[in-house]
C-alpha cells in the first residue's frame, strides 16, 4: 500500500507528510513526566494506560521499549522507535513493518477490525506507587460529550484519595465500560473509549473490551470449559493427597487479596456478598459467577464466619482502609521495631504559645497549635542527627537531605498522613497554616499524590485531641522511624530548695525505630535533640 492511504486514515498522522522520508522526523509530540501515560498492544488493539497528569510521576529513560499498533482495514503499517527521557520522543526509522513506540504518552490507538473505527481503550491509570486497582467515585464526562485535554473525565478513588483523572488527547466520549461506583478495576483494565469523530460514536453502543484486555488471567469462560481435574486422581495411590479445598482457598486470598472474575465482582456488588465469604471454584481458587450463584441459592450463609446467634453488620472496606491495612501489616511483619520513651517538660512551649498567637491574629495569621510546634522541634533534630531520616534500601541506607515530615490525620474513610515539605527551614505560621490545608482536604476526600508522597519521617498526634498518655505507633515504610505524641498533664516535682515542691506540665514522647536503620544511641541521640527544642523552644526561632 501506499504511505498516502496511511497518511489519510487518521488526521492525527496528516501533517506528517513532510517529514515522511526523513529518518529521524520527531513525530510524537512532547509531554511531561507527569503525563504518566503509555501504550501497549493486546490483540491488535492499542491501550493508553493512565492520563492523569501528576508531577510527582517519573520514569525511567535509560532502556528502549517498544509497542505495536495495528491500522484496522490497512495492510501496511509504520515503525517508530524511541527511547524514554524526561520527555518522551519518537523517530520516524520507515514504512515497511509494524508501528512500535517507546511509551508514546497518548499515542492514537486504532482497532484491529474494520468494523470499528480508530478509537482508543483508556485504562485505569496508577495514580500513585502503591496503587494496583481503584474505583470508579462517578464520571463527570457522559457517552457523547466532547472532550479537551485538561478536562476531568472522572473521578477515581485511589489508596490514598479521590483524583480527578484529565483527558489527554481532543475527541469525544464513546463508551463507558467501568460506570459510577465500579469497584476494585485493576490498573490497566479498560474503563472508557474515546473516538476522533462524533459519528463514530454511535458504532461504540455495544462495545466490550476483549477478554484478554483484563488483567486478571485466565478467563471464566476457559475456567468452565476445562474444569480442573482432582489432583487426587493423578497421584500415586502410596501417597496420601493433600485435601484441595483448604488450598484453593489459601491461594484466592493469598497477600489479602481476593481472585475474582469481573462478573463474579459485579453480582457480589449488587447482592451486598462480601467476596470473603465466598469459595471460589475456579482456577487457584479464582471466585467465578456460578460460585456467587452457589452461595445465594444457599441463603447466603458463610461456611466459615457464620455464627449462630450473633447479630453483625459487614462493612465494606474503603480502598484506603485496605492499603492501609496491608502496609501496616507489612510494616510490622517486616521491620524491627523498637521503641524509645521521654518525657518531656512543656512549661516553656505552652509559654511561648501563648506570646505567639495574640501576634499571629494581630496579623491575620491563625493560631500556633502545640503539634504545629512539635513538627518544628522533630524537624530541626532531625537536620541534628540525619541518620533518622533515612531509609532501608536492602543493599545500602537512603539518607535524605529533605525533611519531609508527614501528619497522621484520622478521617471517615481511614487514616491518611499527608506531607509537610522542608519543615526545618519553614516558620512556624506557615507550618500551622499547611497542616490545616492538608487536614482539611484529608477529610474532605481530596488529597493529590503530591500531598502525602515523598514524606521522610511521621509524626502521631493522639495526646491533643483524645488525651492519650502514651502509645507506640507503627512505622510508615519506607520510613525508619514514627513520633508519638502523647498529652501533657501536670506533675509534682521537687522545687529548687529541700521540702518544697512546684507543678510541671510533662509530655510523653515515644520513637518507634526501625534497628536496621537506627541504632538505639542514635535514637536516643535524637529525642534528646527534640526535647531540648521542646523544653527551650525559643532555640527554634534562631
Amino acid at each position: 500500500m501506499s504511505a498516502a492511504h496511511l497518511l489519510r486514515h487518521s488526521r492525527k498522522l496528516r501533517s506528517l507528510r513532510n517529514v515522511v522520508d526523513c529518518e529521524r522526523s520527531g513525530l510524537a509530540r512532547y509531554f511531561s513526566t507527569g503525563s504518566g501515560s503509555f501504550a501497549v498492544k493486546e490483540n491488535g488493539v492499542e491501550k493508553r494506560i493512565g492520563g492523569a497528569r501528576f508531577s510527582q510521576y517519573t520514569q525511567s529513560g535509560n532502556n528502549l521499549e517498544t509497542c505495536k499498533v495495528s491500522v484496522g482495514g490497512v495492510n501496511g503499517s509504520s515503525t517508530f522507535r524511541g527511547t524514554l527521557t524526561n520527555r518522551i520522543s519518537s523517530g520516524v526509522t520507515g514504512l515497511n513493518g509494524s508501528l512500535s513506540c517507546g511509551r508514546v504518552a497518548s499515542a492514537r490507538s486504532f482497532s484491529s477490525s474494520a468494523d470499528l473505527p480508530p478509537h482508543q481503550e483508556i485504562g485505569m491509570p496508577s495514580l500513585s506507587p502503591t496503587m494496583t486497582e481503584g474505583n470508579i467515585a462517578k464520571w463527570v464526562k457522559k457517552e457523547g460529550d466532547k472532550v479537551a485535554p485538561g478536562e476531568v473525565l472522572c473521578e477515581v478513588e485511589t489508596d490514598k484519595a479521590t483524583v480527578e483523572m484529565e483527558c489527554m488527547e481532543d475527541g469525544y466520549l464513546a463508551k463507558i465500560v467501568q460506570g459510577d461506583g465500579a469497584k476494585e478495576i485493576k490498573v490497566g483494565e479498560v474503563i472508557c473509549v474515546t473516538v476522533e469523530e462524533e459519528g463514530d460514536i454511535e458504532k461504540f453502543k455495544d462495545y466490550k473490551p476483549s477478554s484478554s484486555d483484563a488483567p486478571v488471567a485466565p478467563s471464566e469462560s476457559k475456567a468452565k470449559s476445562e474444569p480442573v481435574e482432582p489432583k487426587a486422581e493423578e497421584k500415586v495411590p502410596a501417597k496420601a493427597p493433600e485435601p484441595k479445598a483448604p488450598r484453593t482457598q489459601e491461594a484466592s486470598r493469598s497477600g489479602d487479596r481476593i481472585f475474582s472474575s469481573p462478573l463474579a465482582r459485579k453480582l457480589a456488588e449488587d447482592n451486598n456478598v462480601p467476596l470473603s465469604s465466598v469459595k471460589g471454584t475456579g482456577p487457584d481458587g479464582r471466585i467465578l459467577k456460578a460460585d456467587i450463584e452457589d452461595y445465594l441459592a444457599k441463603g447466603g450463609k458463610s461456611e466459615t464466619f457464620a455464627a449462630s446467634g450473633l447479630d453483625y453488620t459487614d462493612i465494606p472496606n474503603a480502598q484506603i482502609r485496605k492499603v492501609t491495612a496491608n502496609r501496616l501489616l507489612a510494616s510490622k511483619q517486616t521491620i524491627p521495631h523498637y521503641y524509645l520513651t521521654v518525657d518531656t517538660r512543656v512549661d516553656n512551649l505552652i509559654k511561648l504559645r501563648g506570646e505567639l498567637n495574640p501576634q499571629q491574629e494581630a496579623a491575620g495569621g491563625k493560631k500556633i497549635s502545640i503539634n504545629d510546634l512539635v513538627i518544628k522541634a522533630a524537624a530541626l533534630a532531625l537536620r541534628k542527627v540525619p541518620q533518622c531520616n533515612s531509609s532501608w534500601m536492602n543493599d545500602f541506607i537512603r539518607q535524605y537531605n529533605n525533611v519531609n515530615i508527614n501528619v497522621a490525620v484520622q478521617t471517615e474513610h481511614g487514616l491518611c498522613v499527608p506531607v509537610v515539605r522542608d519543615a526545618d527551614k519553614k516558620g512556624l505560621g506557615t507550618i500551622g497554616e499547611e497542616v490545616k490545608q492538608l487536614a482539611q482536604r484529608a477529610r474532605d476526600n481530596s488529597l493529590k499524590p503530591q500531598d502525602y508522597e515523598g514524606g521522610t519521617f511521621t509524626v502521631s498526634n493522639l495526646g491533643g485531641p483524645f488525651g492519650i498518655k502514651q502509645f507506640c505507633a507503627i512505622i510508615n515504610p519506607p520510613q525508619s522511624a514514627i513520633l508519638a505524641i502523647g498529652s501533657a498533664e501536670k506533675r509534682v516535682i521537687p522545687g529548687s530548695s529541700d521540702g518544697q515542691y512546684e507543678f510541671g506540665s510533662y509530655m510523653s514522647v515515644t520513637m518507634s525505630c526501625d534497628h536496621r536503620v537506627i541504632d538505639g544511641a542514635i535514637g536516643a541521640e535524637f529525642l534528646k535533640a527534640f526535647k531540648g527544642y521542646i523544653e527551650n523552644p525559643t532555640t527554634m526561632l534562631l
